[in-house]
């Protein structure tokens, strides 16, 4: 009689066990889930960037997911010098970085001196190079470290 008593138990040991791990591993993804949405809303792309022609330095603050620089008037950046080419670079906000990506122009764009081959992460404080044009990289809005 014991032996069944015993039996009973340890399933309603296990039963108990499972219902635990079950409703932690829900806990955990609702809380996951939550703070994904939270972040989400948090890191609304914002950016400035500090185009430098010749001695003059203006400031142009962006709060979209892609930004066109080039020659070209419908260009979201507009650059007025002749080394640059009408579709110059694009960046571009996923992953919760800001990408820079060359668009095939002539002159060839440059990160902190260094040729841009393949889309790459900017961070704040870069150099961009578009011919004779110097872009300075401040990101804003970048939500909680």
């Amino acid at each position: 009689m014991s032996g069944i008593i015993f039996l009973i138990l340890r399933i309603l040991l296990a039963v108990t066990l499972y219902l635990f791990l079950g409703l932690s591993l829900y806990i955990l993804w609702r809380d996951m889930k939550e703070q994904r949405e939270i972040l989400a809303i948090q890191k609304e792309p914002s950016i400035s960037l500090v185009v430098q022609e010749g001695d003059t330095n203006k400031t142009y603050q962006y709060k979209t997911n892609e930004i066109i620089i080039g020659r070209d008037p419908s260009c979201e950046c507009t650059l007025n010098s002749e080394k640059v080419s009408a579709n110059h670079a694009r960046l571009s906000f996923h992953d919760n970085h800001w990408w820079i990506e060359d668009l095939k122009s002539t002159n060839g764009s440059f990160l902190n001196n260094e040729r841009i081959l393949v889309p790459t992460v900017v961070m704040v404080g870069d150099l961009l190079r578009f011919g004779d044009v110097t872009v300075t990289i401040l990101i804003l809005g970048s939500g909680p470290a």
